[in-house]
């Protein structure tokens, strides 16, 4: 039996990659902007409560459960920066092309074995806006910041995102092969897993 959740998500990239990898669960996903639900600040220290803050939105204006995500990018030079902020770490109104120059300028003269990073993926899936236990699910993916952007698939920092174990950016990898590996597929199976053990 299937049932439907809002997707805290106005984010086509991230849109994109969960409704692949929700294909095979028993969930109907419908993005928020179907039904008109109004962006929430994300004023969250951290990503579990930025995604908890997007999830109760979603669900209060829908009357569904919701299911939300923060994620972003971790360099342990910068002192895990850009974090919380890294969809606008060149500004409010910036582009993936804006946060990735500003990424590659912040590490202008770091040699590449201290280039390490990592993705984060908080998911969390909210039966009810004003529930006290969220289900919460967390991914993480290593890699390294390239000198230079490589690939046009993904998004975000994807084109710098060295993944070592397939010698290739993020966005050089295919759909399907980064949906296995990344940070945003590790968490939601976690979660898909979780909510069906929740339902029985």
């Amino acid at each position: 039996m299937s049932a439907t959740v809002v997707l805290a998500s106005s984010n086509p990239g991230k849109l994109r990659e969960i409704a692949q990898l929700l294909s095979g669960a028993h969930l109907t996903v419908i993005p928020q902007s179907s039904y008109d639900v109004p962006e929430v600040p994300e004023t969250g220290l951290t990503f579990v409560e930025n995604a908890i803050l997007k999830a109760r939105n979603a669900s209060r204006h829908t009357g569904l459960p919701a299911i939300a995500d923060d994620s972003g990018l971790e360099v342990v030079v910068l002192d895990g920066a850009p974090g919380v902020h890294s969809a606008r770490y060149a500004g409010k109104n910036g582009s993936d092309e804006a946060n990735v120059a500003k990424l590659l300028r912040e590490l202008t003269g770091v040699p590449q074995d201290k280039r390490t990073a990592r993705f984060q993926c908080l998911m969390v899936y909210l039966r009810q806006a004003d529930s006290p236990t969220p289900i919460i699910c967390q991914g993480t993916w290593d890699g390294r910041i390239l000198f230079e952007p490589r690939g046009t698939s993904g998004f975000g920092y994807d084109p710098v995102f060295f993944v070592p174990t397939h010698n290739c950016s993020a966005a050089e990898l295919p759909p399907e092969i980064k949906n296995q590996i990344s940070h945003r597929g590790q968490a939601l199976r976690k979660l898909i897993a979780a909510v069906a053990a929740a339902r029985t």
